[in-house]
């Protein structure tokens, strides 16, 4: 039986690079994401390089609790199951708090927090009646310690999905009649479509597809957590949970 591995957000960034290699491991795929004429796009790209594949496209927008269920529900009778769903999509929006832009952060706990539940939810749901599954969690680096300024919403929304991701796996702790495996990662600053704009030289930042690569490894590796790529981000994110808040400032 052929493994299936559903991700949202997948129209660009680092979901489309997780699509494109998971497929070259032999996973059929069923993407999600709202730009449909993108995930068009990138799935005629996967099968023009992996013609045995079967990769299936949904519309979604993750904030919309009964899309989220319906969607899942229809990839997992499209595909006959799902082994993997990986909570990818997210916003990155975000504005420092008492100077009027609210509408800013509002959009990224609305996706970010909200709609991850919602996704996860979903699938839990799925894997509940499957008895098995992998639950993948993308979090960020910025989740291990409060963020300033325009990140502050972003490291809080992600880090509500880490906290989340590790209570549903002491749920699963002593639960031999369910096989389901939950992994956190914490993608350090890895090139997308959401950081492609920001100006000023990133410390520590790499392409998109090897980052990617370290994630794709992690995830296939069933690890509880990772801090991805390990290199450097296994010793920051170490530092950044000991250090004082100002000294986390100027390392990020």
């Amino acid at each position: 039986m052929t493994f299936t591995t559903l991700i949202t957000g997948a129209s660009s960034g680092l979901g489309a690079e997780m699509a494109r290699q998971f497929a070259a491991l032999g996973h059929d795929l069923a993407l999600t994401a709202r730009r449909t004429d993108r995930l068009e796009a990138l799935r005629t790209e996967i099968l023009a390089a992996h013609p045995g594949r079967r990769i299936e496209t949904y519309a979604l927008d993750v904030t919309e609790d009964e899309a989220v269920a319906a969607v899942f529900g229809q990839a997992k009778g499209d595909l006959g199951h799902l082994d993997r769903v990986i909570v990818n999509a997210g916003l990155g929006k975000g504005a420092p708090y008492g100077k009027g832009s609210h509408y800013a952060n509002r959009e990224t706990l609305e996706t970010n927090v909200l709609g991850a539940a919602a996704q996860v939810e979903a699938a839990m749901a799925v894997f509940r009646e499957q008895r098995a599954g992998h639950l993948v969690l993308v979090a960020s680096i910025t989740a291990l310690r409060g963020m300033p300024k325009s990140m502050t919403t972003y490291g809080a929304s992600k880090a509500f999905l880490a906290s989340l991701g590790e209570g549903i796996r002491s749920e699963m702790i002593g639960k031999p009649d369910l096989d389901i495996d939950v992994t956190v990662l914490y993608p350090g600053y890895i090139r997308s479509e959401m950081n492609e704009k920001v100006e000023q030289k990133t410390k520590f930042m790499v392409d998109t597809e090897v980052g990617v690569r370290s994630m794709v490894g992690a995830v296939e590796g069933r690890k509880a957590k990772a801090y991805v790529p390990a290199r450097p981000w296994v010793a920051v994110g170490a530092a950044m949970r000991v250090l004082p808040l100002s000294v986390v400032r100027k390392l990020l």
